[in-house]
């Protein structure tokens, strides 16, 4: 029989099993078979292709056979549970290996989002999964109506998308928290953009939030927060575009750094308002609305299903409550800026 030593290896006790088989007509034992499991199981780490190695068994099948007693049957039947049980080592050997290689994939993806890894050894993992960290990084989340994990169809799709449209380009895609992830060299924004229109594409018209390039290892860290961050930015001022991006978006941040100062503003300049009829949160509303819409009263009363004169009214009152008018420049930035400031501090939800 052709081939080689290192494949014959694996075929150990297999001719002399059949031999024995067709000369008593019994079954392989389950000693036999064990053995058959254990060579697929060494095979399949050392690397070798199932098929071929099929096709070993099969070739010393014909070279103990047709000049052996026995029936066709039993040989047949013995050929077919030693080749099944090798399968079955060598698939199991498989699987585990598939394991471990998903376990150290969610291990280095857990340490690389967190930052919980010594920097350099994270760094020398990430070659294995595609990533040069001495590079910069930038990293998009998309979150949709539902929780997404690496093997749901959703995740399946954008992957499949990215690989097409970009190849090996040292991209990594994966899920944390029901999230999509997508880690790209920072200097490649078209690949984060393609990932956000396909995420939202595929997402049911859920929500991306790109982060900005950071050097180095701990700078994926730093831009999967910053696009976490803006996912809740957007939340909680009722953003309604798609697709986010941190880096158009710092005055936010900038704004409610000094926590205890925006408390302030929000109290002194709109506190006033939870005096009025149905309390703060109408006024509250007319403000934001009527700022967005360039503070044009007929635009923001169209938007508010209001009459330009309900709307006019409404200004009013608030210049009576506060003492600041909407309609002043000199009073607009103090008002505008309050109203972000309680959007962003949920008041008047949540008391200051």
């Amino acid at each position: 029989m052709a081939g080689t030593a290192t494949e014959e290896s694996y075929l150990r006790g297999y001719a002399d099993m059949l031999t024995e088989v067709s000369a008593t007509g019994r079954r392989p034992t389950r000693d036999e078979l064990d053995e058959r499991r254990a060579l697929g199981e060494r095979a399949a780490e050392a690397g070798h292709s199932l098929r071929m190695l099929v096709r070993r068994h099969l070739d010393a099948t014909r070279a103990c056979w047709p000049g052996a007693p026995g029936s066709a049957d039993s040989v047949l039947a013995a050929v077919s549970q030693a080749v099944d049980a090798f399968a079955e080592g060598y698939e199991r050997a498989q699987h585990l290996a598939v394991r471990q290689e998903e376990a150290a994939r969610r291990e280095f993806i857990d340490d690389l989002l967190y930052g919980r890894s010594d920097l350099g050894r994270l760094a020398e993992r990430a070659e294995r999964f595609g990533l040069v960290l001495s590079r910069a990084h930038a990293v998009a989340v998309a979150e949709g109506p539902e929780a997404y994990a690496d093997t749901h169809p959703v995740t399946r799709r954008v992957e499949t998308a990215l690989i097409s449209r970009f190849g090996d380009r040292r991209i990594l895609l994966t899920t944390k928290n029901g999230q999509l992830i997508c880690i790209a060299p920072g200097d490649q924004d078209e690949v984060l953009a393609f990932f956000a229109k396909q995420a939202h594409a595929v997402t049911d018209a859920g929500r991306v939030a790109i982060g900005r390039p950071q050097p180095g290892a701990g700078g994926v860290v730093h831009s999967y927060e910053e696009a976490l961050s803006t996912l809740q930015l957007a939340q909680r001022l009722a953003l309604d575009e798609p697709v986010l991006r941190a880096a158009e978006l710092l005055v936010y941040p900038v704004l409610t750094r000094d926590r205890q100062a925006m408390a302030d503003l929000v109290l002194s300049a709109l506190g006033p308002l939870r005096g009025a009829r149905g309390g703060a949160e109408p006024l509250l509303r007319t403000l934001e609305v009527y700022f967005e819409s360039g503070c044009v009263a007929a635009e923001a009363a169209r938007r508010l299903t209001l009459s330009v004169r309900a709307l006019t009214y409404r200004l009013e009152r608030i210049h009576e409550l506060t003492g600041a008018n909407p309609a002043d420049p000199m009073h607009r930035y103090t008002l505008q800026t309050a109203v972000i400031g309680a959007r962003l501090l949920d008041w008047p939800t949540q008391e200051l």
